[in-house]
């Protein structure tokens, strides 16, 4: 019989120790509240607390990484897509995050939803495939900003994915091979204008050069005579003729 009692004496004993003694890590901090009002913050180590006057709240400072569900974003170009991000944060002031919101984590997410929805929303589909650092940067100041009344500190936000339907797929794979069509031919006509040109600059400088346009004729003669052909039919141009013809009239002339 005298074993019930000591055993109720030992049990009563761990109870008040359980309650009183209080051991912190290295990441975790404790917001004293004493008869229901803030005393302080404690913590790493050991924390000594009076029983039913005194009641800590544990809070971890380690970052947390939060998966923000996939959210319906319409665009400014009034595209829909499905956008998800990353969200990684942490506690720096346990004191604002244990008194100011009832649960930390879930009114991070909540906030995380809505600003990404608003954030993408002001964009273009483009800028959402093409310049997502600067929207992870704007989402994340954003956060930081709304979420420091509950002393909380983001500190980097990834957007994961940006997903459009077969449809959206298809109508941007049309737009870039239209893309790539027009560079095409821009290229192409941009090729035959600097050739014109060219031809145009050669043409009149063997107009102002008789001897640079018959060494060119003879040029074209000993290219044409170089090819496997039984008959060769070429132009005679005057050029050629004409001293030649200079020539026979002043031997008439002599005789």
């Amino acid at each position: 019989m005298t074993l019930i009692p000591f055993a109720i004496v030992l049990a009563l004993i761990f109870l008040i120790l359980y309650n009183t003694i209080k051991i912190l890590k290295e990441y975790e901090r404790g917001v004293i509240l004493f008869l229901g009002r803030f005393q302080k913050v404690k913590g790493p180590g050991l924390i000594i607390l009076i029983p039913g006057l005194q009641k800590m709240i544990k809070v971890d400072l380690r970052v947390v990484v939060l998966d923000v569900p996939t959210q319906d974003v319409i665009s400014r170009d009034n595209v829909s897509v499905k956008v998800n991000a990353v969200i990684y944060f942490r506690v720096v002031d346990p004191e604002k995050a244990v008194l100011r919101v009832a649960d930390v984590f879930e009114a991070t997410s909540q906030l995380s939803q809505t600003t990404l929805r608003s954030v993408l929303g002001q964009h273009e589909l483009d800028d959402m495939l093409a310049e997502r650092d600067k929207l992870n940067f704007d989402i994340q100041k954003i956060l930081d900003k709304r979420s420091d009344a509950w002393g909380i500190k983001v500190e980097n936000v990834e957007i994961k994915h940006v997903d459009l339907d077969e449809s959206m797929i298809r109508a941007i794979a049309q737009q870039a091979e239209a893309e790539r069509a027009r560079r095409a031919k821009v290229i192409n006509a941009e090729g035959e204008k600097q050739a014109a040109n060219m031809l145009a600059d050669a043409a009149r400088t063997l107009a102002g050069e008789k001897q640079a346009l018959q060494l060119r004729y003879l040029q074209t003669l000993k290219e044409i005579a170089g090819e496997k052909t039984n008959t060769i039919v070429f132009p005679l141009p005057l050029d050629l003729i004409e001293p030649l013809m200079a020539l026979g009239k002043s031997i008439k002339k002599d005789e």
